[in-house]
């Protein structure tokens, strides 16, 4: 059958036609949009040992937010084309596992809509229930596909696009001594904001240590970054997301350190600096001038080679014995003033 001409596939197709044998490519599942196919594609690269670290970058699950793809596409082809030439980041490659899924919600962007062709909402998907109560319909619901953040049917088991992003986290990820996850997003307010678990309870989760450490060498080596790290239960809180489903997934696996992020990229900027986009639904979730979208590509790729970088020398930093305790005393005191641990 015909794939849909998005641009972002075509452009991601380009970018593995490229890599040719430097890249692996699996198509992780399809979505359809009309009598059109849409292949969710999974890209690996780098090495397979389960011993080693990994990292994940993911974008487009809200089809909306086209941003997100675009950033993971962008650091994507970054690293195909460095890999002709660029010594240290082959020898990096030997030591970590890359696990590229940028565009999980093909059918979404191709009809123009945050939901899948289902009208599901991925991260609204997975099967935690909030512990505590959630904001109206943001928070997730299960009145109506017609009604945005529709979590889907009680009982069902996950969409298609959120069950393969899930599979191939636990099977490129999980069981690791030490991965990250990237999950790129758009339209949370003016400030690009950093994420973590959890989003459906206000207690944090069993690795804060770690992840009060990797704020630490990023702050360090980014003295200037324009992120506010916090968990995503500092504003507000949900049912079914995918990230919270996976850690708590995490222990099954065996032992060894997972730190999803989720980057929130401060769309209301754009609208600000050109208010007719309060016009356009993609406008309101993307930067539609040319050099803007340029500028935000730029802003973040540092973050998503920094994320490389932390996982590759995780033992350089990743905290044990006394000095974990007193990170996770840190966090508390920054991140959870008056929750209980």
């Amino acid at each position: 059958m015909e794939t849909a001409p998005l641009p972002e596939l075509q452009e991601l197709e380009r970018i593995v036609e490229m890599a040719g044998a430097g890249v692996e490519c699996e198509v992780a599942c399809e979505a359809r949009h009309g009598k059109r196919v849409l292949p969710i594609y999974a890209i690996t690269l780098g090495n397979p040992d389960r011993s080693l670290p990994a990292v994940g970058y993911f974008g487009g699950v809200h089809g909306l937010e086209r941003i997100g793809a675009r950033v993971v596409i962008a650091f994507l082809h970054n690293l195909v084309m460095r890999m002709a030439w660029d010594a240290s980041l082959r020898q990096m490659l030997d030591q970590v596992r890359l696990l590229f899924m940028p565009l999980v919600n093909p059918g979404g962007m191709a009809r123009g809509t945050r939901a899948n062709p289902a009208g599901v909402d991925l991260m609204r998907n997975s099967p935690v229930d909030a512990l505590h109560p959630v904001p109206f319909l943001v928070g997730g619901q299960r009145l109506s596909a017609g009604l945005p953040w529709y979590r889907g049917v009680p009982g069902a088991a996950m969409e298609p696009e959120s069950a393969a992003l899930c599979a191939r986290v636990e099977r490129e990820l999980l069981g690791r001594p030490f991965s990250l996850a990237l999950d790129c997003h758009s339209g949370f307010g003016m400030l690009d904001r950093l994420w973590f678990p959890f989003a459906h309870r206000r207690a944090p989760f069993e690795q804060l240590p770690e992840l009060h450490a990797l704020h630490g060498i990023f702050d360090q080596s980014h003295t200037h970054h324009p992120y506010v790290f916090e968990p995503q239960s500092r504003q507000y809180l949900t049912h079914g997301d995918l990230w919270d489903h996976l850690v708590l997934r995490a222990p099954a696996r065996g032992p060894g350190v997972f730190l999803p992020l989720t980057l929130e990229m401060g769309s209301w900027t754009w609208v600000k600096k050109n208010p007719r986009q309060l016009f356009s639904r993609h406008g309101i979730f993307n930067p539609l001038i040319a050099h803007r979208e340029q500028r935000v590509l730029r802003r973040h790729l540092p973050l998503l080679d920094f994320v490389l970088r932390a996982a590759a020398g995780h033992s350089l930093w990743l905290p044990a014995g006394a000095r974990r305790e007193e990170h996770r005393r840190q966090a508390m005191a920054r991140w959870y003033d008056g929750v209980q641990p």
